[in-house]
């Protein structure tokens, strides 16, 4: 992204943001919290014009980049058994976004699921990634692929030229869902590299690496649950969570760095979601709601409610009865 941006922005600022050295060796397996990474897009887009931003970092990525899983993504035999792998060993990459192939009418659908607000860096982020899929596609497909539609949840840019442009294909925003419509004989097509030898021997590996991190999941579940049980005493210390979960105040933050994630970052993310499940329960006041969620006031949780999802938690329960 930064790389992509290009002169007019100071990049040795941005990546120190969120702690990264510009000068520092390369390590594909380094985590940021997807908080500090959204704030730095949004840093970028308050230098200089992100309208097509995503679409240029999507085209720029490289499936030699990916490590083992851009191998496994090349040696699959089609291009269906590449996104299939993405789908399934997608934690290797990152914590914060889920993979989906889904059928429709008229193919497939590769969907992407990533939670949170729908602020400007996640959006950016999204239409990155969905570029990003097609571009990796295209390194391995023997001939020219075009998916048939790309899909983004999010309203449109002030032009989308650019995207239709680099895609090739109709783009529809406020779709509901972020994806790429893949035909089938794109997904049945088979791979520049696909082996079969080399693909059993990557996958091995993948699933080897995948239970590790499989094992350590429920750490992130175990916390969200201690956070939220905490809240109704205020904001929660971490010292006081890890206590509970039987870590050291160190081991926690390691393991939560590991899956990308800060404490601040969780405790806003339990924050939210205890909120929006709450105000979908009418037995529950506002003030008991701001309460139960660790604010001590009623007017500190709708300003926190409404950077999280743009609107105050008295229109979003409203909006709500009125589905």
């Amino acid at each position: 992204m930064v790389a992509a941006a290009g002169n007019e922005v100071d990049a040795a600022a941005l990546l120190a943001s969120v702690g990264l050295d510009a000068e520092g060796s390369w390590n594909p397996k380094a985590m940021i919290p997807a908080g500090a990474y959204y704030d730095m897009l949004e840093r970028i887009a308050a230098q200089t014009d992100v309208t097509d931003l995503p679409v240029r970092v999507g085209a720029s990525m490289r499936l030699d980049e990916y490590g083992a899983l851009g191998l496994a993504f090349k040696a699959a035999t089609t291009l269906g058994a590449s996104y299939g792998r993405v789908e399934r060993y997608a934690r290797l990459w990152t914590s914060v976004v889920e993979y989906e192939l889904r059928p429709h009418p008229r193919g497939t659908l590769f969907i992407l699921h990533r939670s949170g607000m729908r602020r400007l860096g996640l959006r950016l982020s999204n239409e990155a990634t969905l570029a990003s899929a097609v571009s990796i596609g295209r390194q391995v497909c023997p001939v020219s692929f075009v998916p048939l539609e790309v899909l983004v949840q999010h309203a449109a840019p002030k032009t989308i030229a650019a995207h239709e442009g680099w895609f090739g294909c109709p783009v529809r925003f406020d779709a509901g869902l972020d994806a790429i419509l893949l035909s089938p004989e794109a997904l049945a097509r088979p791979n520049i590299l696909g082996d079969e030898g080399i693909s059993r021997y990557v996958i091995s590996h993948l699933d080897a690496e995948l239970s590790e991190i499989a094992a350590e999941a429920p750490l992130v579940a175990s916390a969200k649950d201690a956070i939220a049980q905490a809240l109704s005493e205020g904001a929660p210390k971490m010292a006081d969570i890890a206590r509970g979960l039987g870590l050291s105040a160190r081991s926690f933050h390691r393991r939560l760095s590991e899956h990308g994630m800060s404490f601040q970052t969780l405790t806003e993310e339990t924050r939210r979601d205890l909120a929006e499940g709450l105000l979908r329960d009418e037995r529950h006041s506002l003030a008991e709601i701001a309460f139960l969620t660790g604010f001590s006031e009623q007017s500190s949780f709708t300003r926190a409610f409404k950077r999280w999802l743009g609107t105050t938690p008295a229109s979003y329960r409203k909006d709500r009865r009125g589905r």
